[in-house]
């Protein structure tokens, strides 16, 4: 246990160093702001060209993490939020549901060559809510996708829904967060020590969430018979 917290702390530094290597040495306000300033351009159709990049990206299985940060640097921490957590659903629903129709087949060969997805799909058999959301929270596999597997699971269409809603709040607050604080300090805005200081309350806050939720989906896996030494994967 004590060697997982150091492991987890050197790469928590790594990325921290790295994060500052890169705004020291690349030039990441030449990269990031025309960027940021283009969307806003584009007036009030800006948050719908952002919601259908998520749902494109989500549905073809590409991370959106960077299409988060920039929302929240173009759109500020509440509205870029809203922004997200829509392209986000609409995407997941979208991925769901050609799991259940077109590309079923194709996904249960995916999901056939994973064991872990097994005893989720026995867990979801019993607590389909509960596991779902955990899922998210935890995460047990990457989001882009877990939005395919599910749609293989027995889960409604309405509970799937709301757990994906619920669960997916912490990490896209977190990462809206980065995205509005980033565009701050690099336009040198104001109150940037208090940002800062919520920003480092959030991220201490979606770690508890999150190593909470893996605890709980570690024990339903292992009741539900999950094989031993599987590692949980990396989300967005």
């Amino acid at each position: 246990m004590a060697q997982s917290k150091n492991t987890k702390a050197l790469w928590i530094a790594l990325v921290i160093l790295v994060i500052g290597v890169g705004f020291l040495f690349l030039p990441i306000r030449q990269w990031v702001l025309p960027l940021q300033d283009e969307i806003r351009n584009l007036g009030p159709i800006a948050p719908l060209v952002v919601v259908i990049g998520y749902v494109v990206l989500t549905v073809l299985l590409i991370p959106g993490s960077v299409l988060t940060l920039i929302a929240g640097g173009v759109f500020g921490l509440w509205k870029g939020l809203v922004v997200v957590v829509i392209g986000a659903n609409i995407g997941a629903l979208c991925s769901f549901l050609l799991a259940r129709t077109f590309l079923r087949a194709r996904v249960s060969s995916w999901a056939a060559e994973n064991p872990r997805f097994a005893s989720m799909d026995r867990a979801i058999g019993r607590e389909g809510f509960k596991v779902m959301l955990l899922s998210r929270l935890s995460p047990v596999f990457p989001f882009t996708l877990l939005n395919y597997f599910l749609g293989l699971t027995n889960v409604g269409l309405g509970s799937y829904v709301m757990a994906n809603l619920i669960g997916m709040l912490p990490g896209s607050f977190l990462y809206v967060y980065l995205g509005a604080t980033a565009r701050q300090a690099l336009i040198g805005g104001s109150n940037l020590i208090l940002t800062l200081i919520g920003l480092g309350a959030t991220i201490a806050v979606v770690m508890v969430v999150t190593r909470a939720a893996r605890n709980a989906m570690t024990q339903i896996e292992v009741e539900s018979g999950a094989p031993a030494g599987l590692n949980a994967s990396e989300a967005q």
